[in-house]
This record gives C-alpha cells, sequence and structure tokens, in this order.
C-alpha cells in the first residue's frame, strides 16, 4: 500500500533536497550517501551504468561529456534560447533553433525533462528508503522567474 505521505522535491540547478513533514516540522532526509544535498547531476558510465547524485558528480571531471549537469537551465527552454548557457557546459546540446533543447550523451538523446525524471526519481527512492513505503505525490518547487513553459517542463519531470 502506497503511504499518503506528499513529498516535498527542491529540484535545484546544482543540488537537490527532499523533505516530508513529521508532525508540524518539515525533516529534510538523508540520502544514500548520508548528505541532505543530493547533486542535481547523471552520469552514463563507459559500462552502460547511469549514476546520480554525488556518483555522478564524481564522474564530471574524468567523464564530462557524459555527464550532465545545470539540466535545470535548459527546462522548458528552446535552442536559440540557450546560446550562453549551452557554451557553459561539455557536453552536447542538441537540436533545431526553434526545437526544445535537448542533450546527447553516449549516441542518446534525452530532454531536460527526463535527466531532471532521473535526479526526481533517486530523491523518491530516499524518501522511500526512509518512509518504508511507496511514495505517490510530490510539490516540486520552481524559480518565480520560470515561465509557463519551463513550469509545465518541471511538471512533466515529475511525472515521468
Amino acid at each position: 500500500m502506497a503511504t499518503n505521505k506528499i513529498i516535498g522535491i527542491d529540484l535545484g540547478t546544482t543540488n537537490s533536497v527532499v523533505a516530508i513533514m513529521e508532525g508540524a516540522n518539515p525533516k529534510v532526509l538523508i540520502n544514500q550517501q548520508g548528505s541532505r544535498l543530493t547533486p542535481s547531476v547523471v552520469a552514463f558510465t563507459d559500462k552502460g551504468e547511469r549514476l546520480v547524485g554525488q556518483p555522478a558528480r564524481h564522474q564530471q571531471v574524468t567523464n564530462p561529456t557524459n555527464t550532465v549537469f545545470s539540466i535545470k537551465r535548459f527546462m522548458g527552454r528552446r535552442h536559440n534560447e540557450v546560446a550562453s548557457e549551452e557554451k557553459m557546459v561539455p557536453y552536447e546540446v542538441v537540436g533545431e533553433a526553434n526545437d526544445p533543447v535537448a542533450v546527447r550523451v553516449r549516441g542518446k538523446q534525452y530532454t531536460p525533462q527526463e535527466i531532471s525524471a532521473m535526479t526526481l526519481r533517486d530523491l523518491k527512492k530516499t524518501a522511500e528508503d526512509y518512509l518504508g513505503d511507496t511514495v505517490q505525490r510530490a510539490v516540486i518547487t520552481v524559480p518565480a522567474y520560470f515561465n509557463d513553459s519551463q513550469r509545465q517542463a518541471t511538471k512533466e519531470a515529475g511525472e515521468i
């Protein structure tokens, strides 16, 4: 049976956090690495593994083109809107000028929503491990400056 607990997730550009309410108090949960902060990083290894969080961040120097970070900067945006952000990352950003942004890693294309969903899945697992139950609902924060397209993309990431 799934818990009726609703988790709260702060999906950040650099780090993310998952919390629950215990009584009247919020409790930020500790992930498998023993930290309250989970790096918003996803890495794809040459063995076909997918790493999320701290294990992925450890690969950032040795495997930069296959390690996706700061994906939130691309959420809900078109390729022609992200020229300056694209120059800041070593991984491949793809799409025609008016296409939604995507990234190509190890020959496979991913949307920012799909990459963000990998981080969200990891945070959900942290909550489920703590609660000992399946989580069905979450509240995910978005920055106040996000436009409708960016908010919708974040919602899609949560649904994935």
